[in-house]
């Protein structure tokens, strides 16, 4: 088997030569001014062993890639009645689609597109003002990040916020049906502000670390979630950590996953590593263009795929 930091190494160097980049995302204008060239990689492995290439210990807005750990928060607090809110099955559909609200009674397909993301925070901010709320998002990503530097930007925070047309209209429809508790300004200000933390690839790989370890902040050797419920916040990354390109991903790649608008991936090899990718320029699908071509050949060279060699 090839050494990990020869691998991460000769990826870094292979995705710096590569000419098409993707197109960074241009409808939070924050986002657009970030330079495609970026590219960085974070890899830690079960045994704590961290590699990190690239621009891999630059912050970046991690955007939908924190639906992992708003999910895994909402989760702890209710449980298996999380599910009468939103669903668990892929969506076909753009990140942003209003078309299966309509279809489906206002109940989002799955926690990591964007309807089903504001139900999960509309959840979490239950019995909270926004800035508790808001708060204990952080301190969650800080606690298994091993890290209190992290942040929200809130420039782009701000900028999400005045042009979050689209996700307006979804929090209003969902609010329709009755699906979210709380006004839709309070949900929309906390769910604009997850999206907006920022993060490096080696912060994100250690604050996932407990979804590689079957449940356990290696950190502390103390369970975030049950291995049952990191099993199956695996799977959700898997089949919807990609909205229509989910398919793709898995058939390409093979390990759970999951993107952000930012450019971002976090995904994990079971057992083995917490993974982060970043780089700014997206496929047609809002997914990092490098970023997957990346983790394929990681997975591939490492044998990480979950459906074997």
């Amino acid at each position: 088997m090839a050494k990990l930091d020869t691998v991460v190494a000769e990826i870094v160097d292979e995705m710096r030569r590569i000419p098409d980049r993707g197109t960074v995302a241009s409808y939070i204008p924050e986002l657009a001014c970030v330079d495609p060239d970026y590219f960085g990689i974070a890899v830690i492995e079960a045994e704590g062993n961290a590699v990190v290439g690239g621009d891999g210990d630059m912050p970046f807005s991690i955007q939908s890639i924190s639906k992992v750990f708003t999910l895994t928060l909402a989760l702890g607090k209710f449980g298996n009645r999380l599910w009468t809110r939103v669903g668990r099955e892929p969506s076909g559909s753009p990140f942003n689609s209003i078309v299966q609200l309509e279809r489906e009674q206002g109940i989002p397909r799955n926690p990591f597109i964007n309807a089903g993301a504001i139900a999960v925070t509309d959840l979490i901010l239950s019995g909270h003002l926004p800035r508790e709320a808001l708060g204990e998002i952080l301190r969650f990503m800080q606690f298994l990040a091993d890290d209190p530097t992290i942040t929200i930007d809130q420039e782009v925070a701000a900028s999400e916020q005045r042009t979050g047309f689209r996700n307006a209209a979804l929090a209003n429809y969902m609010k329709s049906f009755g699906v979210l508790d709380n006004p839709v300004d309070f949900t929309l200000g906390v769910y604009f502000h997850h999206c907006a933390i920022s993060m490096s690839c080696r912060q994100l790989a250690m604050a996932g670390r407990f979804l590689a370890q079957f449940g356990s902040n290696p950190s502390t050797g103390l369970p975030v979630v049950q291995p049952e419920r990191a099993r199956r916040i695996n799977a959700l990354m898997l089949t919807c950590g990609h909205y229509d390109g989910s398919g793709e991903f898995a058939y390409r790649v093979g390990l759970p996953g999951k993107s952000g608008v930012g450019g971002g991936i976090f995904a994990v090899a079971p057992g083995k590593a917490s993974i982060a990718v970043w780089s700014p320029g997206l496929d047609p699908s809002g997914n990092s263009h490098l970023g997957r071509m990346a983790l394929e050949r990681l997975a591939k060279r490492m044998g990480w795929s979950i459906f074997g060699a």
